[in-house]
């Protein structure tokens, strides 16, 4: 069995990015940890309803997987970049230490969005075997929405080399993700149904499934 942390800088993204793989893992019998890096407060210009509601998201995604106890680090969504950078390493660093995961999944680095840019750069500097060496395996997701609207002509996108067949775990994947009713629309949005379909058929057929999840290996310690 493997210890498995799923870094997502917003409650959602665990799902669109890997959700069927981290069904995949609670089959198989792996203990998994959901670390979400942001959250929305009244501070931040929410009603009360809303966070509410998003902690009742959060708590219902996490029943749906089996995860006993998400960590929010609690930092505020959409303005990491006015947050300090020692400040989001020194608490993911802690969190490794903590949970001492054996695979790590993490946004794309050139995703649109800017916290999940920061959230991997916090992340890739936890993964030095010397400081965190329970880590084994670091893969990138991709995420519906920000990984295909990046625009940088400099970087030559996204390109999966591993891919995790979750044939059987699509409706599962989608189900979850109605949780989240304010965050998914219908087509042509991103992150409608139809398009969470679509995609992991895409990559199923890449890779020789009925449907699959696609990352990027970043790195892979083997002994």
């Amino acid at each position: 069995m493997n210890t498995v942390l799923v870094v997502a800088p917003h409650p959602d993204d665990e799902t669109l990015g890997c959700g069927g793989t981290i069904l995949r893992h609670v089959d198989q019998g792996d203990t998994v940890h959901w670390l979400i890096v942001t959250h929305i407060a009244e501070e931040l210009g929410y009603e009360s309803d809303r966070i509410q509601k998003r902690e009742h998201e959060i708590e219902c995604v996490a029943r749906q997987y089996g995860i006993e106890q998400p960590i929010n680090l609690e930092f505020p969504t959409t303005q990491l970049d006015t947050q300090p950078t020692v400040a989001l390493v020194d608490a993911i660093g802690n969190a490794f230490r903590e949970i001492e995961p054996e695979l790590i999944y993490v946004p794309y680095r050139n995703d649109i969005h800017t916290d999940h840019a920061i959230v991997f750069d916090a992340v890739t500097s936890c993964t030095k075997w010397f400081r965190y060496p329970s880590v084994q395996r670091v893969l990138a997701y991709e995420t519906l929405s920000e990984t295909e609207f990046a625009l940088d002509p400099d970087v030559s996108g996204f390109h999966p080399n591993v891919f995790v067949n979750i044939t059987g775990k699509v409706e599962d994947k989608i189900g979850i993700m109605r949780i989240y009713d304010s965050e998914i629309g219908e087509h042509p949005f991103p992150r409608s149904e139809s398009a969470i379909r679509a995609r992991t058929t895409l990559r199923g057929s890449t890779a020789g499934f009925d449907a699959a999840e696609a990352f990027m290996l970043l790195k892979e310690r083997v002994s």
